[in-house]
């Protein structure tokens, strides 16, 4: 079939009044993966973020009816069920599939098995169970059972059901296996975990797969270099008869309120892209990513457990793309939310009685033996983002800077000598205030989760130096400029944060900075974090243009 014909998906669940799951939150998951929704609504329900207040359910001849109105019209290329209330209803649903499709040519069919609702509330008759276990899983493609609802299933055949750990999950997907369906995914977002149950897993179990989002390569040790306790993870596990292949998918936990119809959002998610295509296991993992950026970019709705943010890959963008008239729109963004702050760090009177090389010898000394310090800070918060990194690239990167950092060190030694200024006496002075207080917010951001904040934190002294070495450099080339090179006692530092070496190292902080944000676009809340670390580090940078002229 021609890659342009819309891919069509049918989900068959009940409808939620609030919108955040069954029939409304799979029809939004099935927009926002580029398919045209169709649906049959097994029960009206009467439910908010609070809970189900009440449920109607639908005829089962009438549910029969609604499936065969749109497979006899709408070529359908995924299916996905969900709440199916009771026998009957199930009943009616195998038996539109067996009426309308022959063995061989039936559509993906994903199984999301709701038992019951993330209030607690029923939403499955208990003698249902066994309806749906021996006609409809047979005809499925997977099932995604979360951790209750596989113990029931479980349990239903008398099956040791028990689910607490990581293994326990890799057991009961094999047991459930047995039940009829081609695979199994059960979904572990109740179950938390952390790496180091993950490490033995993979011991105990050689021939697992591991596909990890958020995280690390299994063989990097970042949370014991970085100093910070084992975060708490989660994974789903998809057992797959096909194949005979068992994959974990294993990201970091969110604590959110907003997971109100995950389940839901992740069954029309899978259905969805292999309605486009996708193999299972591909499918699986894209639509774990794309859950997990629904529940981290959900802006709270309600009063109990909140929608997902279904539309969070189409939504207006917070940062503008890049274009080749403004290649780096983010810290534009940056620079313009802080522009007071950022003129008076640039333009401050240590940077223009330097530029005009009548900055008292005393400021300048106390500056940079205060810098020495800081860079002792800057350092290791670099080290923290190493820690913090997925890749060799960029664990290689981060230790390059702290390398470039030591060197640097030498350098302003060096500088320092020709101005009279011993070692010792670098050694010996204590650091400042102003130094200390910057230094310490560094590695507080670096020990908090998100590596996009502190790389923020990092790239604003980076990026705001590589500007007041262009600032100073522009300012020299107007006629009768105002600073002076030639016999400048502070010509050599005015030339090494404009010159080559250094502005190539602004550009590559540029190119990652911006690439990191259109990677990992941010919600409201959180580019109001980053906005606010780079207006701090901005405002202490200017602290210590301060503190150098105090010391006069």
């Amino acid at each position: 079939m021609s890659a342009s014909v819309v891919r069509s998906v049918l989900t068959i669940a009940g409808s939620d009044s609030s919108g955040g799951a069954g029939i409304q939150a799979d029809l939004k998951a099935i927009a926002a993966h580029g398919c045209y929704g169709t649906s049959a609504i097994t029960a009206l329900t009467a439910q908010n973020t609070k809970g189900v207040q009440a449920i109607q359910p639908t005829p089962p001849t009438f549910v029969g009816q609604q499936i065969h109105s749109v497979l006899d019209d709408i070529e359908t290329h995924a299916v996905k069920t969900g709440m199916l209330y009771d026998g009957n209803c199930i009943r009616a649903v195998v038996e539109a599939f067996i009426t309308h499709y022959s063995a061989s040519n039936l559509p993906p069919i994903i199984c999301d098995p709701v038992c019951v609702s993330t209030s607690g509330h029923s939403l499955l008759v208990p003698a249902a169970v066994q309806v749906l276990v021996d006609e409809l899983f047979p005809i499925t493609t997977l099932i995604t059972p979360n951790k209750s609802e596989a113990e029931l299933l479980l349990s239903h055949r008398g099956v040791p059901s028990q689910i607490e750990t990581i293994q326990d999950m890799v057991v009961a997907s094999k047991s459930l296996l047995r039940y009829g369906s081609q695979a199994v995914l059960v979904k572990g977002g109740h179950v938390i975990t952390s790496m180091q149950d993950v490490k033995n897993l993979s011991q105990n179990f050689p021939k697992l797969d591991f596909v990890y989002f958020g995280l690390p390569s299994n063989n990097m040790e970042i949370l014991q270099v970085s100093g910070t306790l084992d975060p708490k993870l989660v994974a789903d596990v998809l057992c797959d008869s096909e194949n005979d292949e068992t994959t974990v998918f294993v990201r970091p936990h969110i604590t959110s309120t907003s997971t109100h119809g995950t389940g839901c959002t992740l069954s029309a998610s899978i259905a969805s892209l292999l309605a486009r295509g996708s193999n299972l296991k591909e499918a699986v993992g894209e639509a774990v990513v794309y859950t997990y950026h629904a529940i981290q970019t959900a802006e709270p709705i309600g009063h109990g457990n909140g929608p997902l943010n279904h539309f969070h890959a189409v939504a207006p963008k917070l940062i503008p793309r890049a274009s080749h008239t403004d290649p780096y729109p983010f810290v534009r963004l940056l620079i313009q939310r802080n522009s007071l702050e950022w003129k008076e760090y640039v333009e401050h009177d240590f940077v223009k009685l330097l530029g005009r090389g009548t900055l008292p010898r005393k400021a300048f000394i106390h500056f940079m033996i205060q810098d020495y310090h800081y860079l002792r800070y800057y350092a290791r918060a670099y080290g923290l983002l190493a820690a913090k990194s997925s890749s060799f690239k960029t664990i290689g990167n981060a230790t390059q800077t702290i390398l470039n950092i030591i060197a640097e060190i030498e350098t302003h030694k060096n500088f320092c000598a020709s101005f009279g200024v011993s070692e010792e006496e670098f050694e010996n002075t204590p650091e400042g205030a102003a130094t200390t207080a910057y230094g310490a917010y560094l590695i507080d951001i670096g020990l908090q989760g998100d590596s996009t904040k502190l790389l923020m934190a990092l790239l604003a002294c980076l990026l705001g130096y590589g500007e007041v070495g262009l600032w100073l450099k522009k300012e020299a080339a107007l006629q009768d400029s105002w600073v002076i090179t030639d016999t400048n006692p502070y010509k050599r530092w005015m030339h090494d944060y404009s010159g080559d070496m250094y502005q190539g190292a602004v550009k590559l902080g540029l190119a990652l900075i911006e690439t990191r944000a259109a990677e990992d676009p941010p919600s409201p809340a959180r580019l109001a974090e980053w906005v606010q670390v780079w207006e701090r580090c901005t405002k202490f940078e200017r602290g210590f243009w301060d503190a150098a002229m105090a010391a006069v």
